[in-house]
C-alpha cells in the first residue's frame, strides 16, 4: 500500500506525538531527539560498526510552528545510538534540505516576517551543527523557494543541488536515509 505525502506525515507525527513521560533526549542532543530505550533488543546493534547517514529532508510540516521531525530525526538518531553504546566518534550525521523544507532554514528574523513567528527549527538547527552534523542546504530550492543561503541559520552550507550534495555524501561512505 502506498500512502501520500499528507498520510505520511500524519502517521509520523501520531508516532512521535506519543512520546512521553518515558522518553529520553541526550545525551548528544539535550533538548530534542526523544526516543525509548530498548534492552531486549533481539537483533543487536553492532557497535563496531560506523554510523555515517546523510537525511534527505524534504518535507516540513503544514503547522509553521512545529518543529520539523524530519531534521529532528538526526537527533533521534545521534542520541539513540549514543545511549545504546554507539560512540560519537562512529557516528557521523549530514542533512541535505530542499523542496519544501527550505523555509526551516530561514533565521529568526526572516522565518518571522514570512510567517509571523521565530523558527521553531533555529534551536535545533544549531545544536546540530555544534555537534558536528553538515547541514547542507539546495542552492537549486534556494533560488526557486527564495531562499537566499544568507538568511539562514549561521554555519548551514549551500551546495550546488540537493542531488550533487546526495551523491557525494554517499560517494564518502554515507548511508541514506529517506522518508
Amino acid at each position: 500500500m502506498k500512502l501520500s505525502g499528507g498520510c505520511l506525515l500524519v502517521v509520523f507525527l501520531a508516532v512521535f506525538s506519543a512520546f512521553g513521560q518515558d522518553d529520553r533526549t541526550g545525551p548528544i542532543i539535550a533538548d530534542f531527539g526523544p526516543y525509548w530505550e530498548i534492552p531486549e533488543a533481539t537483533y543487536e546493534t553492532d557497535r563496531s560498526q560506523r554510523f555515517h547517514v546523510v537525511f534527505d529532508v524534504m518535507q516540513s510540516p503544514e503547522d509553521k510552528k512545529q518543529v520539523n521531525p524530519w531534521i529532528e530525526t538526526a537527533a533521534r538518531f545521534l542520541n539513540m545510538h549514543a545511549q545504546d553504546g554507539v560512540a560519537k566518534s562512529q557516528m557521523k550525521v549530514a542533512l541535505v534540505v530542499h523542496n519544501q523544507a527550505s523555509t526551516d532554514l530561514l533565521d529568526d528574523s526572516h522565518y518571522k516576517a514570512r510567517f509571523g513567528i521565530p523558527n521553531p527549527n533555529s534551536k535545533l538547527l544549531r545544536q546540530l551543527m555544534e555537534t558536528g552534523v553538515d547541514v547542507v542546504f539546495c542552492g537549486q530550492s534556494s533560488i526557486a523557494r527564495k531562499v537566499p543561503i544568507e538568511n539562514t541559520v549561521e554555519g548551514i552550507q549551500l551546495s550546488l543541488s540537493a542531488m550533487t550534495a546526495l551523491i557525494q555524501f554517499q560517494n564518502q561512505g554515507y548511508r541514506l536515509i529517506k522518508f
